[in-house]
């Protein structure tokens, strides 16, 4: 015998051994009660790490043990287009041929993703079955093959026709690089040394009266609309209804009180930007203010702003503290530690945006999950992390299922050019489901 094992020698022949005798292909009698453990499919950007090695010995002991048991035992294998992942990657690679996704077009994007999955899709499998995993892979599965894209359809329209799913315009998370809405789920927040900006708004018709706020973030401002104190905050009740200077814009802007301020934090005043804060936002919508979008959807300055149009935010930032500094309306500026929201892909500074999106209600569906778990129907173990369930579920916002990409399932949902009626069908349809019009386009997103 060999002193040190050789896998070479001898894995692949009983890999091969177990293939050809079906025996990871179960074969359920009527009656009979089978056990299924859907292998988390594994995204087609790369090879697998340690922790899909880690998930999948996990899951193989289970499946292996229950064989052993007599019990019909089904590990389904599969693998996942990854929309946002795999569209960065093969963005990437255009790139490096000196094309972009527009200048081929979305059908020639779509035939360098086909081929990009089955380039790395295949690798995952041999990968897998290199581990050793008893995978039945007679029934592999890729999240956009015929089956799949046909259930997500199905699903699209039931969910659709139930009043879960809806199309609005909504504060979302915005990735400046892919361009594209991200959900909660895809957004990392990551702690930055930053600065507080402090910058005096002039009272309206006054040389020296102001009103002083802090900032993290003064490039934003061009997009004030209002300035707000909390109603207990005695120090500003003479300012009240009146107007305020926005500086380097010079649009008189109110003073407005609201109970979301925290007296504490800064100056306790706050510059209203309703387009680019999820709070601004739900301020804005409490006091019917004007939304003024500042930034283009690759985070630039937009030409309303000609002094600064064409900057990055970062740059316009630069430039902005500048001017505030020569105009005499920055105060100080004061180093400060907080969390900033970037995208789990790219890794660049996600951006607050109203934009229309698709989204998924979610309180219907967190209902009856948080009561699963309460009359005991279901179990997490170890029992503490019933917390982190509870927070998620019962302060969840509707979910944002729309992505300005190429790569994905496209929604399937059509626009009528004569009747601006949707059709949402999981057949593509031949004409308006309304005015009969053959002139009907599909959404361009992808789920």
């Amino acid at each position: 015998m060999d002193k040190l094992y050789n896998p070479q020698e001898t894995e692949d022949s009983i890999y091969k051994y177990w293939m050809d005798n079906n025996c990871f292909t179960p074969s359920v009698k009527e009656g009979e009660k089978p056990f299924v453990i859907v292998l988390p499919p594994p995204n087609i950007t790369g090879q697998l790490h340690i922790g899909h090695a880690f998930n999948a010995a996990l899951q193989d002991i289970i499946i292996r043990r229950k064989r052993m048991q007599g019990i019909q035992a089904l590990l389904l294998p599969g693998t996942d287009h990854a929309a946002i992942a795999t569209e960065t990657k093969v963005v990437e690679q255009i790139k490096s041929e000196g094309h972009t996704k527009e200048t081929i077009g979305r059908e020639g994007f779509l035939k360098k993703s086909w081929e990009w999955k089955e380039k790395y899709g295949n690798s995952i499998i041999q990968q897998f079955k290199k581990l050793g995993t008893s995978c039945d892979w007679t029934r592999l599965r890729f999240t956009m093959d015929d089956g799949c894209n046909r259930a997500v359809n199905e699903s699209f329209v039931r969910y659709y026709n139930d009043g879960l799913i809806y199309r609005g315009k909504r504060m979302i998370n915005w990735c400046p690089n892919c361009r594209s809405a991200l959900s909660d789920a895809e957004v990392e927040h990551e702690e930055h040394n930053g600065n507080l900006y402090y910058i005096k708004y002039f009272t309206e018709g006054s040389s020296t009266g102001h009103i002083e706020i802090a900032t993290t973030r003064p490039e934003t401002m061009l997009g004030d609309t209002a300035v707000a104190v909390n109603p207990k905050d005695k120090r500003y009740k003479p300012l009240l209804g009146k107007n305020v200077i926005l500086p380097l814009v010079n649009r008189p802007i109110p003073v407005i009180a609201d109970e979301h301020i925290e007296i504490e934090f800064g100056t306790g005043v706050l510059k209203v930007t309703p387009a680019h804060s999820p709070d601004d936002y739900e301020i804005g919508l409490r006091h019917n203010l004007q939304i003024i979008d500042s930034f283009t959807e690759t985070a630039h300055i937009t030409d309303e702003f000609p002094q600064f149009a064409g900057q990055d935010r970062y740059t316009a930032r630069k430039n902005i503290v500048k001017a505030l500094k020569e105009s005499g309306n920055l105060t100080k500026i004061q180093p400060h530690v907080h969390n900033v929201g970037t995208c789990q892909r790219c890794h660049t500074d996600v951006e607050p945006r109203l934009s229309e999106q698709w989204f998924v209600k979610m309180k219907p569906l967190a209902v009856p999950a948080i009561e699963a778990v309460k009359n005991g129907d279901l179990k997490i173990i170890p029992q503490r992390f019933e917390k982190v369930y509870f927070d998620w579920l019962e302060n969840i916002r509707d979910w944002c299922i729309s992505r300005q990409l190429w790569w994905g399932h496209r929604i399937p949902v059509w626009y009528c050019d004569d009747c601006d009626e949707m059709t949402v069908s999981a057949e593509t349809p031949v004409a308006c489901r309304h005015c009969k019009s053959a002139k009907i386009h599909q959404d361009e997103d992808v789920l």
